[in-house]
């Protein structure tokens, strides 16, 4: 991934944080992804994180239509996706896309209420509403308005360790190419 495409997508993110009413803290932790598939527009995702502590964490995210954060599972973390502005829809799948039919049941928490959901369906969750995402519950996610802020409160997070993507070419972290001076160091990059 150029870097003038993660500076753009820093600042494309700090505009919709400051139109949603979202401030930063004073030394944010930025994370730029396109999951290593050279496709951002499409595939990826700006992140900040605004809290790691042991016990829990705290993300805010930038995502525009057309760009998707892909089918993965994780096996420790417990994470509320939460959609800040703009509409996000969810894909949930009750286990492995490919071993488990479409349609099969699962239950979810929506807004604190558990709801019945279908594999391969898609939620969409309107601003201040959230979904609960258990281990093993396979999800994607993606902007169904032209950009979207979505809020994560989790457990404990490990990216190196517990994301689990249903496309094995799928990497954490970008390759990137330095083609213009860093706005902000990445996550990555500590």
């Amino acid at each position: 991934m150029k870097r003038s495409r993660i500076n753009l997508a820093i600042l494309e993110a700090k505009e919709a944080f400051r139109s949603s009413g979202w401030a930063l803290p004073p030394e944010p932790r930025w994370d730029v992804t396109d999951l290593g598939l050279g496709r951002f527009d499409e595939i990826g995702l700006v992140l900040v994180n605004l809290c790691e502590e042991p016990e829990y964490c705290e993300k805010l995210m930038y995502g525009h239509r057309g760009q998707v954060t892909p089918l993965h599972t994780h096996h420790q973390k417990i994470e509320d996706i939460i959609c800040r502005s703009g509409r996000l829809a969810i894909e949930l799948w009750a286990g492995h896309p490919e071993s488990t039919p479409r349609a099969s049941g699962l239950t979810v928490r929506r807004n604190g209420v558990e709801v019945p959901v279908g594999s391969g369906d898609a939620l969409i969750l309107e601003a201040g509403e959230r979904v609960r995402i258990v281990p093993g519950i396979y999800h994607a996610f993606w902007p169904e308005t032209s950009g979207c802020v979505i809020g994560e409160v989790s457990t404990a997070n490990d990216d190196a360790n517990d994301n689990f993507f249903v496309d094995p070419a799928i990497g954490r972290f970008p390759t990137i190419e330095e083609d213009e001076p860093p706005i902000a160091r990445l996550i990555s990059e500590r």
